[in-house]
């Protein structure tokens, strides 16, 4: 008999919100409901099956990452022009990792929203195992063990694959992106 802290109701009502942000980040906001219900379909098939050899957190962000990628690589998602950037998803300019303490100033609040807008953007243009890796680390806020059991991979690979990420991300912003101190000396960017 499963214990009943893994009945699929209580998974279900636990985890989706944090899935559907999640899947948001990776595959847009408008296939993220679908991909979560993806997700729950697979975790509510498999969880008899859960052995606890990890987290349950980390099992089920494994299942949406795995869920994830199908969804980017199938012709479907890649052929729709439905399928937004990662900075449509809700919230997610307070929750970006990379945001500066609360601004005092209106014109602080717009500079740091369009800095947001334009790091996301370029996050949202990288290769599908970067932006992962990014969006479980710097947006989720994962440790790199827990991303190294969600994706598969050692821990190792996590680092370097986040390095390598994150040297992109950065020369994708160089070249895209010029950064200055305004008047009020707030670092903003202008598109190039």
């Amino acid at each position: 008999m499963m214990p009943p802290e893994y009945e699929f109701r209580i998974i279900y009502d636990e985890y989706y919100q944090k899935i559907v942000q999640y899947l948001t980040r990776i595959v847009g906001p408008n296939d993220a409901e679908d991909t979560t219900q993806d997700v729950f379909e697979k975790v509510s098939r498999s969880i008899k099956e859960f052995r606890g050899d990890s987290k349950l957190s980390t099992w089920i962000y494994r299942i949406a990452t795995n869920t994830a990628i199908d969804r980017l690589r199938s012709a479907a998602y890649k052929q729709s022009s439905n399928h937004g950037p990662i900075e449509e998803a809700a919230g997610l300019e307070d929750q970006n990792g990379w945001a500066a303490p609360q601004p005092i100033t209106i014109d602080q609040t717009v500079i740091l929203k369009e800095m947001s807008e334009c790091v996301v953007a370029f996050v949202d243009n990288l290769p599908s195992d970067y932006k992962t890796v990014i969006v479980l680390s710097k947006l989720e806020g994962l440790p790199n063990k827990e991303i190294a059991e969600i994706l598969g991979i050692s821990l190792e690979n996590v680092k370097v694959r986040l390095n390598r990420a994150k040297a992109k991300l950065k020369a994708t912003l160089n070249e895209g992106c010029d950064f200055y101190h305004n008047e009020q000396n707030t670092l903003a960017c202008d598109r190039k």
